[in-house]
């Protein structure tokens, strides 16, 4: 029987030869009923795929960036369906990550031919996250990039609001991993990963991989131009956890404590201010559509 297939698909993203095409190349597999959903911003996506999942599909194509990617990911977590990522974003960082081209008609091979793999997912203050997600100096940089900085300018535009946030104060922080006091003092900056590269396209976890159950944590305490010039020169050298400015780690639960409200963000989506945070991984949370061979 011929499978029921849903796409969910943020119509201002562009890839390939656009959603016309993408309609063709899916009409032209073996499918049964096919439930089609556009929407103007990736915060309207879950409930698209929630009704999806409820008219039975079978598969999901999800047509955006990393948001996209995101807000798809916390609404089919657990559900054991497929998601297959076509990658129109502008940063892609889970694609990328998982080895999904951004090409349209190899994308939707891979959604209709490729393996089916279970990876994790974080989940942070109760939403789920692919890539990453932070709080200080990383979400307040992200923050301010906005969708047209980063068609035009790329990681350049990352680069810019670096700099305008380098000279941020060091906030009074306490980390326990694992129900563990891990780190307490002053730091302008937590990441959490579930893979190796993140925003920029800096390699931030060396180690990281979204199948191995574990979140890494990651804590700056680099203050100032001089002192993340040197963090962020460690990392795109691929040696992270050499800075003595940074302190790397990995967990199943996190929790955090600020001496005062911090920016988060996750996958690139800033989500206000919090005092606190409370993270932990969940092993095989997403079902992903991969290329046959290769692994994350």
């Amino acid at each position: 029987m011929s499978p029921t297939v849903a796409v969910v698909a943020h119509r201002k993203k562009t890839l390939g030869a656009g959603l016309d095409r993408l309609r063709v190349l899916i009409t032209e597999q073996d499918v049964g009923d096919l439930l089609w959903y556009e929407v103007s911003k990736s915060r309207k996506a879950p409930k698209k795929v929630r009704r999806a999942l409820e008219e039975g599909a079978e598969l999901v194509f999800v047509w955006g960036g990393d948001g996209m990617v995101q807000r798809c990911a916390d609404a089919m977590a657990g559900s054991g369906v497929p998601m297959a990522v076509l990658p129109a974003g502008t940063a892609n960082l889970f694609a990328t990550n998982v080895g999904i081209p951004a090409d349209l008609e190899e994308a939707v091979r891979i959604g209709f031919h490729g393996r089916r793999e279970r990876l994790d997912l974080g989940v942070l203050n109760g939403e789920h996250f692919a890539v990453m997600a932070g709080a200080g100096f990383e979400a307040e940089m992200i923050a301010e990039v906005d969708g047209q900085a980063k068609r035009s300018l790329g990681k350049l535009s990352y680069v810019k609001a670096a700099v305008r946030h380098v000279g941020g104060p060091l906030v009074p922080m306490k980390i326990k991993i694992d129900g563990t006091t891990w780190f307490e003092g002053d730091a302008s900056c937590l990441l959490l990963g579930n893979v190796s590269t993140i925003a920029g396209g800096i390699e931030a976890f060396d180690d990281a991989r979204p199948d191995d159950g574990w979140l890494e944590v990651g804590i700056s305490t680099a203050r100032g131009p001089v002192q993340w010039g040197r963090v962020l020169g460690r990392m795109a050298a691929g040696r992270s956890d050499d800075s003595p400015l940074v302190r790397i780690s990995r967990a199943r639960k996190v929790s955090a404590r600020f001496g005062a409200p911090l920016t988060y963000e996750l996958d690139g989506g800033d989500r206000g201010r919090a005092s606190r945070l409370k993270a932990e991984v969940v092993p095989g949370g997403l079902t992903i559509c991969l290329p046959p061979d290769g692994r994350p």
